[in-house]
C-alpha cells in the first residue's frame, strides 16, 4: 500500500506541470470558469494514470486469497485456507488446482516460497 501511496503522491505533482499550462492558457477566462477546464482537463489525462496505478501494477503487492473450510495441503485438517495468488514473480492466477494452507502450515510455505526466489515485498 506504502508503494502505491508513493505512486500517487509522484503522480499528483505531475499533474502540477499540466495545470499551470492550462491555466496560463486560460488567463483571460474568469479563474473559476479556468480552475473547473483545467481540473476537467487534468481528470481525463490523470483518470487513466490513476486506473493503473491502482488497479493494473500486480507487482507492488501480493495478492492473497483466503477461503473459509477448505482441506490443508499439508496437514490435511480443513480449516480457514490462505494461498499467495501473485506477487512479483510468481502468478498463480489461472491454477486449476490451488493449495491452501491452515494457518499453522502457511508459514512454512512462505519460506520455501522465499528460499525459491518469490519476491514478497
Amino acid at each position: 500500500m506504502f508503494k502505491r501511496y508513493v505512486l500517487y503522491l509522484i503522480r499528483w505533482q505531475l499533474s502540477t506541470p499540466i495545470l499551470a499550462v492550462v491555466l496560463a492558457w486560460l488567463s483571460g477566462m474568469n479563474e473559476w470558469v479556468a480552475a473547473a477546464i483545467a481540473n476537467f482537463i487534468g481528470a481525463n489525462i490523470f483518470f487513466w494514470v490513476d486506473r493503473y496505478i491502482f488497479t493494473s501494477v500486480p507487482i507492488l503487492a501480493p495478492q492473497w486469497e483466503s477461503r473459509e473450510e477448505v482441506t490443508c495441503a499439508d496437514c490435511g485438517r480443513v480449516a480457514r485456507g490462505f494461498r499467495l495468488v501473485r506477487t512479483r514473480n510468481y502468478d498463480r492466477t489461472r491454477d486449476k488446482h490451488p493449495e491452501f494452507r491452515c494457518a499453522e502450515c502457511a508459514p512454512a510455505k512462505l519460506e520455501e516460497l522465499k528460499r525459491r526466489g518469490v519476491q514478497l515485498e
